[in-house]
């Protein structure tokens, strides 16, 4: 049978996400049949006895949660500067998970919570490019040029970036709009409308892929229906296939 790598398979039983899990396997908690291993890329056998810290890790079942994160939380598991974060919010569940992707403390809204490394991975790799949708109020009226740069791109420190936009409502002093983006540059969506002068007032991120943020009261989270893992699935499988096609064409 086919060996993987073992970071990976620590992020497909739950563990940790696989940067994480490169950290611990170069900080030596982590041994394989007995030996510590410390190198990263260690390729390893189905049916090896893997350990974190001594305690055996075993593949449990594949569990998709939604969240909708408050305004104030930290979108890991446990900060170090003592702020609240999504892990308090997850500690109900009493199951090894991690949010998908982040979402940045000033922010509210649809966090996906698995512990499906190989899922996690495919939403969150930038080459797939899969859509964010927010729920955005800017501060004053936003003007028709600055709505054509936001969808033609500005420049984040270098890099172009540009996005999708629906104007939803025009007050007097802000405006609502629905903003997608396939990107994810640390506070984008934020930096991009403060870049065109209109600074964010309020974000919420209301679409991740295929799901929708529907039945989930702000701080608490439920499982994902059927219909929306499905959904999930059916666009990782498309990503997967497009990157066999791409991978197979520059050979």
């Amino acid at each position: 049978m086919r060996r993987e790598r073992l970071h990976k398979i620590l992020a497909n039983r739950g563990v940790a996400s696989r940067r994480a899990c490169e950290d611990l396997i170069a900080a030596g908690r982590v041994s394989v049949d007995g030996n510590t291993v410390r190198e990263l890329g260690t390729l390893v056998s189905p049916g090896a006895d893997i350990r974190v810290d001594g305690k055996k890790v075993v593949e449990p079942a594949k569990v998709y949660y939604m969240l909708n994160k408050p305004v104030g939380y930290v979108t890991t598991l446990k900060d170090e500067r003592g702020r609240q974060s999504v892990g308090d919010l997850l500690k109900r569940l009493r199951k090894r998970v991690y949010p998908v992707g982040r979402l940045d403390q000033d922010s509210e809204g649809l966090v996906l919570v698995t512990n499906d490394g190989d899922l996690a991975n495919i939403l969150t790799h930038p080459r797939f490019e899969v859509e964010k949708r927010y729920a955005v109020k800017a501060r004053g009226r936003v003007t028709s040029e600055a709505l054509k740069k936001l969808r033609t791109g500005v420049y984040l420190k270098g890099a172009k970036v540009s996005a999708k936009i629906k104007v939803m409502r025009k007050g007097r002093d802000t405006t609502s709009m629905l903003v997608t983006v396939t990107t994810g540059y640390n506070r984008q969506v934020r930096r991009m409308c403060a870049a065109v002068g209109h600074p964010v007032l309020k974000l919420k991120r209301v679409g991740f892929g295929p799901l929708r943020l529907k039945g989930v009261p702000r701080g608490t989270v439920r499982p994902l229906s059927a219909a929306e893992l499905d959904a999930l699935r059916r666009l990782a499988r498309r990503a997967s296939e497009k990157t066999e096609t791409e991978d197979a064409d520059a050979g």
